[in-house]
C-alpha cells in the first residue's frame, strides 16, 4: 500500500498548471482577380483576428482546452455584392468599393476540446467540437482523434476524424435578386440573365487523418501524414460572378452586370500527402524541412515546400526565418472573365482555383520568460512570439500577415 501511494503521489501531471494564449493577427491583401466581380477587380481586404485558447488541467490525465475568437474584415471585394449600395456618388467599377453593409462582417468561432492521457503517457485521446458563424454562413463540427507511443515513446502513430456540418443564408449579387431593376443600366436588348437560386444550401466536410512520426537519431526526427477529405452539397460561392463569351454585355457605368453565379459540382475528394524532417545541428540551429503533395478530384494538383530555421540567440531569444513555396495546377472548372460559356454544366471565375506559383517570405521572434517574472494578475508570463509573413502570386495577388502570441502560467 505504501509503494502505490507514493507512485500516485509522485505521478506527473500531463499539465501542470493552467496556461492561456493571447493571439491576434492582422491580415492585408490586395490584387485584381476578384471572384466576386468575376475574375476581374479589387481584391483588397483587411482582417483582424483576436483568439483567446484556455488550457485547465482537470486532474492529473486529463485536460480542458477552450478556443473563443473573432475575426473581424472589411472586404471592397465583397463590398461589390452590392456595387449600388452606399455614397451614391461614387463611380460605380470592379475596382472601387462600395461603401454599404456587404463591406465588412464577423466571424465568431467557439472551440472546445477534452484531452485524456493514459497512465504510462503512453496513449492520448481527444475530443473536440466547434460552432462558427459570420452573417452568410454557419457551421458545426465535432471530432475526435487517438495518439499512441510505442518503440520506447520513439514512435508514434496518430488517426483523427472531423465532421462539419454547415449552413449558407446565400447572399447573391445585387442584380440576380428578385425584383432588381436600374434605369442606368446599358446593354444591348434587355438584362435578363437565366439565372435559379441554389436549392440547396448545405455544405458537408468529413475528414481523416493519419500520421506517424519517428525519431531516427539523436538529432533527426521525421514525419508522414495524409488527410482524406470529403465534401459534399453547396460547394459554389454564392456571390461570386461569372461573366460568358457567348452571352450580350450589361453595365451600370463601368460595372458588368452578372451573367450567373460560379457553378461547381456538390462533392470534392481532397487528398493531401506530406512529410516533415526536422534535424538539430546544435544547440543554437535547427532545420525544419516540410513537403506536401495535394490532389482533388476537380482537377487540382499541388506541391507545397517550406523550410524554417530557428536560431537561438540566447537563453531567451530565438529568431525564426522561414520560406514557403507553392504551385498548383487550375481546376477542371476555372475560365477566366468571358471564357466559359453559358451551356457549360460548372464554371468558377475564382484565382483561388487557377493555375499560379506562390512564395511566403517570412520572420519570427521569440521571447521565452525561463523564470516567468513578468505577470498578470495570477498568471507569469511564458513566452511571446511575433511573426511577419509576405506571400506573393504569380496572378498578382500579394498580401503580408503580422501575428503576435503570448502564453501565460498560472502560479
Amino acid at each position: 500500500m505504501h509503494s502505490q501511494t507514493d507512485a500516485s503521489a509522485y505521478k506527473k501531471r500531463v499539465l501542470e498548471t493552467s496556461e492561456i494564449d493571447l493571439l491576434f493577427s492582422y491580415y492585408g491583401q490586395d490584387g485584381n482577380n476578384a471572384a466576386v466581380t468575376g475574375g476581374q477587380g479589387t481584391e483588397e481586404l483587411t482582417d483582424a483576428t483576436s483568439s483567446v485558447v484556455v488550457r485547465i488541467p482537470m486532474n492529473e490525465d486529463d485536460v480542458l482546452t477552450v478556443d473563443v475568437g473573432i475575426s473581424a474584415y472589411t472586404s471592397a471585394s465583397s463590398s461589390n455584392v452590392n456595387p449600388l449600395d452606399g455614397d451614391p456618388n461614387r463611380p460605380v467599377s470592379p475596382f472601387s468599393a462600395s461603401s454599404g453593409a456587404s463591406r465588412s462582417d464577423q466571424l465568431i468561432h467557439f472551440n472546445p476540446s477534452y484531452q485524456h492521457s493514459s497512465e504510462d503517457r503512453n496513449s492520448v485521446w481527444t475530443g473536440n467540437v466547434y460552432v462558427a458563424s459570420e452573417y452568410d454562413y454557419f457551421s458545426v463540427g465535432a471530432g475526435g482523434s487517438y495518439a499512441h507511443l510505442f518503440n520506447e515513446k520513439n514512435t508514434e502513430f496518430s488517426i483523427g476524424a472531423n465532421v462539419f456540418l454547415d449552413k449558407w443564408n446565400p447572399q447573391y449579387p445585387i442584380e440576380l435578386r428578385t425584383g432588381f431593376f436600374d434605369s442606368r443600366t446599358v446593354g444591348n436588348g434587355m438584362y435578363d440573365p437565366m439565372f435559379q437560386a441554389f436549392t440547396n444550401e448545405n455544405r458537408n466536410s468529413y475528414s481523416l487523418s493519419l500520421g506517424l512520426s519517428q525519431i531516427l537519431g539523436k538529432k533527426l526526427q521525421g514525419s508522414v501524414f495524409m488527410d482524406v477529405v470529403l465534401q459534399n452539397g453547396l460547394l459554389s460561392t454564392p456571390f461570386q460572378r461569372v461573366y460568358f463569351n457567348d452571352t450580350e454585355n450589361f453595365f451600370i457605368g463601368e460595372f458588368q452586370l452578372a451573367d450567373d453565379v460560379e457553378r461547381l459540382p456538390d462533392s470534392r475528394l481532397k487528398i493531401p500527402i506530406g512529410a516533415r524532417l526536422n534535424y538539430y545541428l546544435n544547440d543554437r540551429l535547427i532545420v525544419r524541412s516540410y513537403y506536401r503533395f495535394y490532389y482533388d478530384d476537380w482537377g487540382i494538383t499541388g506541391h507545397t515546400a517550406n523550410l524554417e530555421i530557428p536560431v537561438k540567440l540566447s537563453d531567451s531569444f530565438t529568431i525564426y526565418p522561414s520560406y514557403r513555396f507553392y504551385s498548383q495546377t487550375a481546376a477542371d472548372y476555372f475560365y477566366q472573365k468571358e471564357a466559359a460559356l453559358s451551356t457549360f454544366d460548372f464554371y468558377t471565375s475564382d484565382y483561388d482555383l487557377s493555375e499560379f506559383n506562390a512564395h511566403q517570405y517570412g520572420m519570427g521572434l521569440r521571447y521565452k520568460d525561463i523564470f516567468t517574472r513578468a505577470s498578470i494578475f495570477s498568471f507569469g508570463l511564458k513566452t511571446v512570439d511575433l511573426r511577419l509573413n509576405k506571400y506573393d502570386r504569380s496572378d498578382g495577388l500579394s498580401s503580408y500577415i503580422v501575428t503576435l502570441g503570448t502564453t501565460f502560467l498560472g502560479n
